[in-house]
C-alpha cells in the first residue's frame, strides 16, 4: 500500500477569494461548492488534476473556527511545488507585482531546496519550490 497526503484543509474567511488565487497562480481546478445548511459550512476541493493532491477550503460561522491563528497550533505552511529555479523567481516577481507580500525571497535554503515563500490573500504561508535537483 503506498500512503500519501490527500488533502490539507484550510479555514479560510472568504472561500471564494483563496479558491480564485490557487486556480490563477498554481492553476488548481476546483469542485462545486459544497453546502452543508445546518452547519452553516461551505467548501470547495482544490486539485492539481492527476497528482491527486487537494486543498480544502472551509468556512463556517466564526464561533466554529478557532479566533485567531495566533491561538491554535499545527500547520505553519504548505509547500507547492512550481517546476524550477527560474519559474519560482518568476512566480515571486508575479505575486509582488500584483500585491502579494513576498515572506521570503527566492534563495537556496540549508537543506538545499530552491524556493520563496509568501502569503495568500488570508495570510497563510505558502512556499513555492522548484521540483529539479
Amino acid at each position: 500500500m503506498t500512503m500519501k497526503i490527500d488533502h490539507l484543509a484550510i479555514w479560510a474567511d472568504n472561500i471564494e477569494l483563496l479558491r480564485a488565487f490557487y486556480m490563477k497562480y498554481f492553476g488548481m481546478m476546483s469542485n462545486e461548492l459544497y453546502i452543508n445548511e445546518k452547519k452553516q459550512f461551505r467548501s470547495y476541493f482544490l486539485s492539481f488534476g492527476d497528482s491527486g493532491a487537494r486543498i480544502e477550503l472551509m468556512t463556517a460561522p466564526a464561533k466554529s473556527k478557532p479566533s485567531s491563528r495566533g491561538q491554535m497550533k499545527g500547520l505553519a505552511h504548505f509547500c507547492l511545488s512550481v517546476g524550477t529555479k527560474e519559474q519560482v523567481m518568476a512566480m515571486a516577481e508575479q505575486f509582488r507585482h500584483d500585491g502579494y507580500a513576498i515572506l521570503s525571497e527566492p534563495r537556496t535554503t540549508g537543506d538545499g531546496c530552491f524556493e520563496a515563500a509568501i502569503a495568500d490573500p488570508e495570510g497563510n504561508y505558502v512556499e513555492i519550490a522548484a521540483s529539479e535537483e
